[in-house]
């Protein structure tokens, strides 16, 4: 496949990056008793159906990455995450449909056999290289990546969770795509490395307010990690829908995502989408929420996330 085509100009030749497909999503609106006697409109944005594998909001984190790579002359992606992370999921799945190699540095010891991400990150062609957790922790160190440059030559470095300049302008990019296709007042997402919750501040107007629900526990380091790519004041985190840290459940969470689903015909994730849909309900609940706004919920994807906990 050839990765890079010549679009011929006046004065020189440029190389134009094939792009990652994508799919169009639509705005749905959720019904319940509770939501009309808070007097509220809440929707949420299927971005979980915008591409079969590289879904939500890691599609618009790798957009520009991934053709910054290709611009770039790069045929290898690298990039870091966990043995359950949806970001290596995603890298592999978007590198296989553009003919790139990538490899995955994982966090941890290899267990065998392969659980269903990493499982699917090596049938998608992923060469996946295991590190201790201590050694994981000098992924941002200079010298680490020079030593992964002598082993594995010239690539295209992806930081974990993929949050870079380059990902803040792809999800500002769906904020203000967001503004042109519904009016709503509040914009509700998830949180794990916080560079969402920037790009969607830097491209929503100071109408709009984000909430985000970190999904992690301990996280008011979040704050200062979202300030570096966003000077914006139009989002604050809302901390108490974590139920005990990064993909831990209870069965009150388990119980709220089969109870959603049925009502609603909507897949969630346990670790994401499940948290953040239970915490919009209970504010919603608890009247959080000012009468006569319209809340819209952006829907990550991450569903990949269902087969570590054996949810079909």
């Amino acid at each position: 496949m050839t990765l890079l085509k010549s679009v011929k100009t006046h004065h020189f030749t440029l190389l134009a990056a094939m792009p990652l497909h994508y799919t169009q999503t639509p705005v749905t609106e959720l019904q319940n008793l509770a939501i009309q006697k808070a007097g509220i409109r809440l929707l949420i944005k299927r971005e979980d159906l915008n591409h079969p594998f590289v879904s939500g909001n890691k599609w618009w984190k790798l957009k520009y990455n991934l053709e910054a790579a290709q611009q770039q002359g790069h045929q290898t992606l690298l990039t870091f995450g966990g043995a359950y992370s949806n970001h290596i999921y995603a890298t592999a799945a978007a590198a296989h449909e553009l003919g790139l190699k990538s490899i995955g540095i994982i966090r941890g010891e290899e267990t065998i056999p392969l659980n269903p991400t990493l499982a699917f990150a090596k049938d998608q062609g992923m060469e996946l290289r295991y590190l201790s957790r201590t050694a994981y922790r000098s992924k941002h160190e200079s010298e680490f990546i020079n030593q992964l440059k002598d082993r594995y030559g010239d690539f295209y470095l992806i930081p974990e969770g993929g949050t870079n300049q380059l990902a803040i302008k792809g999800v500002a990019e769906l904020a203000r795509q967001l503004q042109t296709e519904v009016e709503f007042d509040y914009l509700c997402a998830a949180v794990g490395t916080g560079g969402t919750v920037a790009g969607l501040a830097e491209g929503l107007d100071k109408s709009k307010e984000i909430i985000g629900f970190p999904v992690l526990k301990n996280a008011l380091f979040l704050e200062a990690e979202i300030r570096k790519y966003t000077t914006k004041q139009n989002w604050k985190l809302n901390y108490d829908y974590h139920f005990g840290g990064y993909a831990k459940t209870s069965p009150e969470l388990m119980t709220f995502l089969q109870a959603f689903e049925n009502e609603h015909g909507i897949l969630l994730d346990p670790v994401y989408t499940a948290r953040l849909m239970y915490g919009v309900f209970d504010w919603i609940e608890r009247q959080g929420f000012p009468p006569s706004t319209t809340i819209l919920v952006l829907h990550t994807g991450g569903l990949q996330g269902r087969a570590g906990f054996h949810i079909t």
